[in-house]
């Protein structure tokens, strides 16, 4: 019985111990040997005082050690902590500190890169490198990971096994509203995603997942999980940045599942216009992270004619909320589908009522075994999000996103409630004005933010980007926004750019964006009658 996560490891291990579990593009690891590695990170661990439910982090980016460091730090009984390896150090020091980590797993060149001072600015009693070599550790506070993984089998349990209810792993979000906060997961929310995610996408052993999403990006982390609970094979790529390497891993290793997100697909669709390579092995493409464009679809099925396309929409918070099943790609498109398995989902008005009425927007709330134990050491955010559910004792997700559910129950998503804009007193989804100017042919990609207005209170500030190519200035843009929009939805400012921003997880920046924005607006008159092209 799969009570706690690595019961999935230790399960598929014993089923097919010699396949390939993990393979990198320096290494490859069967599943009795990352089953045997991670067994020496548990014995290690509890050797040295890690007690359940203490903190260990992660800082390893896409490596087979990751993986190895994770479920040995859930077998010891601790918390696993993945942090990303592009964070500054402000930002690591405060989640070590935040959440009082133990150890780390680390590579001294992402700890040089960062210039974080570990020793003296955090609470970790020890750093453990995977790429120093066992005899040039510098000093008693780092240990090399190839002294770990020879640790022998202990003869006696030092920590007591976890429960389902204990937390496997805190994963910290991006702060794009002030500090990070850390979502607490527990076994049971871990175990539960697993299983909804693979009653409807199928995972199996006979697949390989190609994953360039950080493993620290929960959607990145749920595909090591996914492909070590059904014995799948993961082909683990550092990064995404160059489409090149993963159009040829999919050509040279016959991938079958390829988990995206938009700006993903789109530099692997303009790469793959340019060289010819045979991606004919993918049978399923999956998205969230950001919703798919009309065109987005169009570019998956021009790519991959033989894929499903999995439509789908989460939060950290809850792993995923909903699905839209393949048949429903083209029948509809813009929804992001129904409530994944063993989760329900309703809409609420600003006061609190269940709404109704189809095609209404409100706030969606989640009801499941997946919804977060809550925000680490954040009682006051985890009372924001977490309210008393339908049944007495339970507690429901209050996401904070703007969502419709139309007339069969498909949801709709429209925005998050801290990104609305509030523009001559009503509200505007950034989503629905990206998606009108999204649908223009001439444009590649389009973001929206609000920015401080001295009449409107909040006005309408759009970036966007050309198809290579394309002619259209800003004029058009508002001209064809106000043939298809409501006065109030038409943009204020316009911006063509040759790029735009992106976090790490391969989501627009919008932090980054309504900085510029905003120090744009304030010496920047409305362009509704200027020529700016």
């Amino acid at each position: 019985m799969i009570n706690l996560l690595y019961h999935f490891l230790q399960k598929t291990a014993d089923q097919f111990p010699d396949k390939v579990a993990i393979k990198t593009n320096v290494q490859s690891l069967t599943f009795a040997q990352l089953d045997q590695q991670s067994d020496s990170v548990k014995n290690y661990l509890s050797l040295h005082d890690v007690q359940r439910g203490d903190r260990v982090a992660i800082l390893l980016g896409n490596a087979a050690e990751t993986a190895i460091a994770f479920w040995g730090i859930l077998k010891a009984g601790a918390v696993a902590v993945p942090l990303g390896a592009e964070l500054k150090a402000d930002k690591i020091a405060y989640i070590l500190n935040d959440c009082h980590a133990k150890m780390l797993f680390s590579k001294m060149e992402i700890l040089e890169a960062s210039n974080v001072d570990l020793k003296t600015s955090t609470p970790l009693e020890k750093v453990i490198l995977t790429d120093t070599p066992d005899d040039v550790v510098p000093e008693d506070f780092h240990e090399s990971i190839a002294v770990v993984i020879e640790t022998p089998a202990l003869t006696e349990h030092l920590v007591p096994e976890p429960l389902s209810v204990d937390l496997s792993a805190i994963i910290y979000t991006s702060g794009s509203t002030g500090e990070p906060k850390g979502v607490m997961l527990t076994h049971q929310n871990m175990v539960a995603a697993t299983h909804s995610l693979n009653t409807y996408l199928g995972y199996s052993n006979t697949d390989k997942v190609l994953c360039a999403l950080p493993l620290t990006f929960d959607y990145g982390l749920y595909q090591m999980i996914m492909s070590v609970s059904t014995g799948a094979t993961l082909l683990l790529e550092k990064e995404f940045t160059w489409p090149i390497f993963l159009l040829k891993t999919i050509a040279q290793q016959k991938a079958t599942i390829f988990p995206i997100v938009p700006t993903m697909l789109m530099m692997v669709y303009e790469q793959a216009r340019k060289k010819s390579v045979d991606l004919s092995s993918i049978r399923a493409i999956t998205n969230t992270g950001a919703a798919l464009t009309l065109d987005n679809i169009q570019m998956s099925k021009e790519l991959f004619p033989k894929a499903q396309i999995f439509s789908m929409y989460g939060l950290t918070e809850c792993k995923r909320c909903t699905y839209l099943p393949p048949e429903e790609i083209d029948s509809k498109p813009g929804s992001v589908g129904i409530a994944i398995p063993n989760t329900e989902l309703w809409l609420i008005d600003e006061k609190g009522n269940k709404i109704e009425e189809p095609n209404t927007i409100g706030q969606l709330v989640i009801r499941g075994a997946t919804v977060m134990r809550g925000y680490w050491n954040k009682p006051e955010k985890t009372a924001e999000k977490l309210k008393d559910g339908v049944f007495t004792g339970e507690k429901v997700l209050h996401t904070g996103d703007y969502c419709t559910l139309d007339e069969d129950g498909y949801l709709y998503f429209k925005g998050r409630m801290d990104s609305v804009i509030k523009s001559r007193g009503i509200k505007v989804s950034p989503r629905e004005v990206e998606d009108a100017i999204n649908a223009f042919t001439e444009v590649h990609s389009c973001a929206v933010v609000g920015v401080p207005h001295e009449k409107y209170g909040e006005a309408i500030y759009a970036f966007i980007t050309l198809n290579e190519g394309a002619l259209l200035n800003t004029v058009e843009v508002l001209n064809r926004c106000k043939e298809q929009l409501e006065a109030y939805k038409v943009p204020e400012f316009v911006q063509i750019i040759q790029d735009i921003p992106r976090t790490p997880n391969g989501k627009f920046n919008y932090i980054e964006l309504k900085k510029v924005a905003t120090a744009a607006a304030l010496d920047t008159q409305p362009q509704k009658e200027e020529v700016n092209g």
